[in-house]
């Protein structure tokens, strides 16, 4: 087994290499003067099942080394190559649902398997069914479970689990089954245009409780800024938000810091930077992923993984 990475998310790697016990592979992906991207793998992979370690948020560089890392092992006779996306990005492009628009998802699972995937290991896709857009093997794995290790930590006794929207409601409750059949209330929200909500109604009883909200994806924060403030104004005590894939672009960890958040817990599928603030907590997918990587390797179940 070898695994290798672009400069996505440095970190991640390196905690899953621990968790699995081997070292990076050895490749250099630089860029030429102009920008292109330049990949050399360093070791003989000829015959190796190898990994791809990935996440392709946003600059579009992090999923062309993806394509393009593959691609060199492809010609460089790899026996397997499975992409490992902790982020699969463009995944909230998965529909035509007005006229000239791309479906971007489907135009990126494309790519991939082009490049040479066989298979392909991802994390809490923004819509579960984006996996049959690819004719290849697809391992889903969800955060979940780390997530609610965290939580479990706290006495839960007067939570409520706030779905940020009709369409997580699935996702809502299955997480407050697992805290222990915590009740669910619903954000009913409309969105006017992109990136920006509007909350209309609180679907259950909130006043005098803790709440915790779950999303897969925060990018601007607007929902989860907005879902927060109408949840204080009904009367809820705490409020905690979690996600797994942190994007915050723009000003939206300053909304979520200004807002009535009392902590903000995430997963380090996308690294952070320099996006700080006290109410951050980082909690690690690595062996998670270690473990699905592992299983994948050894030929046996990642069943057990998914939920």
């Amino acid at each position: 087994m070898k695994l290798f990475s672009g400069n996505s998310n440095p970190e991640l790697v390196k905690k899953i290499c621990s968790y699995l016990c081997i070292e990076k592979g050895k490749i250099d992906v630089l860029t030429f003067s102009d920008g292109e991207i330049r990949v050399k793998i360093g070791e003989n992979i000829r015959g190796k099942d190898v990994f791809i370690v990935q996440s392709t948020h946003p600059p579009a560089e992090n999923l062309l080394e993806l394509l393009i890392i593959m691609d060199a092992a492809k010609r460089a006779s790899a026996r397997r190559i499975t992409a490992v996306t902790p982020y699969f990005g463009y995944a909230r492009q998965d529909k035509k649902d007005e006229p000239r628009v791309p479906i971007s998802a489907k135009l990126v699972a494309d790519l991939i398997t082009v490049a040479g995937a066989q298979r392909i290991l991802a994390m809490d896709l923004h819509v579960e069914q984006i996996q049959g857009f690819f004719n290849i093997p697809f391992d889903h794995l969800y955060a979940a479970p780390v997530i609610i290790k965290y939580f479990n930590q706290f006495d839960l006794s007067d939570f409520v689990v706030v779905s940020p929207d009709p369409g997580s409601v699935i996702r809502s409750r299955a997480i407050a089954k697992r805290l222990g059949n915590l009740p669910i209330a619903i954000i009913d929200k409309r969105r006017p245009e992109p990136n920006k909500s509007s909350v209309l109604n609180i679907v259950g009883n909130v006043k005098g409780k803790n709440i915790l909200i779950f999303d897969d994806i925060i990018d601007t924060g607007g929902t989860i800024v907005g879902a927060s403030k109408a949840l204080h104004k009904k009367g809820a005590k705490d409020i905690f938000v979690c996600c797994t894939h942190p994007v915050l672009s723009g000003n939206a960890l300053k909304k979520i810091s200004d807002a009535p958040i009392k902590k903000f817990v995430v997963t380090d599928t996308i690294p952070l930077g320099d996006k700080k603030a006290n109410i951050i907590t980082v909690l690690s997918i690595s062996e998670l992923l270690g473990e699905a990587i592992k299983r994948i390797h050894e030929e046996i179940s990642v069943s057990s993984l998914f939920v």
